[in-house]
């Protein structure tokens, strides 16, 4: 087994609030390979988000250590792009073209030349290059994903982070978009650390799957799912382990980390 790409060690997250400190997360512990699709999984409150705030770099642990390809993490960084979870975060003013091209302007460390080359690139990898000088408000929401996904992985970030990027769709539209997404996980080859509090989207979409308890967030479990890659609800073994992660987060059974 190789080293991680991603890496963390007992890590305690807290935030404050008017009259609180709270505590999101409780000496959580994961470990994501290159090219994994890692789900974090759990009910609303849970720090799933919060977590994958820290990993972006954007709060630090009060106890514990996160590490990214060996180096610890301190601030936001290129290595780490983030979808969030509406795709309206695309700038409407922009073309297509422009909304890829901005995160490279904003590094300045390419020409003009080269930043147009490289985002022209990443509309390929994504088939929309034709769609270029499109304007966002023309796309279907799939396009869409898949521009936020283009401007994301031009910056050639170590992994992609994704908050609850379908959380707000109906569930035809969140289907399609997981499909979509796969889709491209299955071309490109990158490394996903993925939020949900849908245990069918974490058993569709994750290779792994780590199982958060209600706030504060600490491992129950963590699954492999990557035997199911392509299956679909209808498939017996899908069922199964869908009613195996209802049972860990609702019920009394734990399961050791790593199962």
């Amino acid at each position: 087994m190789t080293a991680p790409l991603l890496e963390a060690r007992g890590v305690t997250l807290q935030y404050k609030t008017a009259q609180h400190l709270l505590t999101a997360t409780y000496r959580v512990d994961l470990e994501v390979h290159r090219g994994e699709r890692f789900i974090i999984l759990g009910p609303s409150g849970c720090g799933k988000t919060t977590l994958l705030k820290a990993v972006g770099g954007f709060l630090e642990p009060v106890e514990g250590r996160i590490m990214l390809a060996g180096r610890p993490i301190r601030g936001p960084g290129p290595d780490r792009m983030m979808v969030f979870q509406d795709f309206e975060q695309l700038m409407p003013w922009k073309t297509v073209l422009g909304n890829v091209t901005f995160p490279l302007r904003v590094k300045r460390a390419w020409k003009a030349r080269e930043i147009k080359e490289r985002a022209m690139a990443a509309l390929e990898k994504v088939h929309l290059a034709e769609f270029a000088h499109v304007y966002p408000h023309m796309l279907s929401g799939g396009m869409k994903m898949r521009v936020a996904i283009a401007r994301a992985l031009v910056m050639e970030p170590e992994i992609l982070l994704m908050d609850e990027p379908f959380a707000a769709l109906d569930a035809l539209t969140r289907r399609h978009m997981q499909r979509e997404l796969l889709e491209l996980w299955r071309m490109l080859g990158f490394t996903m650390l993925f939020v949900t509090h849908s245990i069918e989207e974490a058993v569709t979409l994750g290779s792994r799957i780590l199982l958060l308890s209600a706030h504060p967030g600490q491992v129950r479990a963590e699954l492999n799912a990557g035997h199911l890659d392509g299956r679909d609800a209808a498939d017996p073994a899908f069922g199964a382990l869908t009613r195996h992660i209802h049972d860990l987060l609702f019920g009394e059974g734990r399961e050791p980390a790593n199962a």
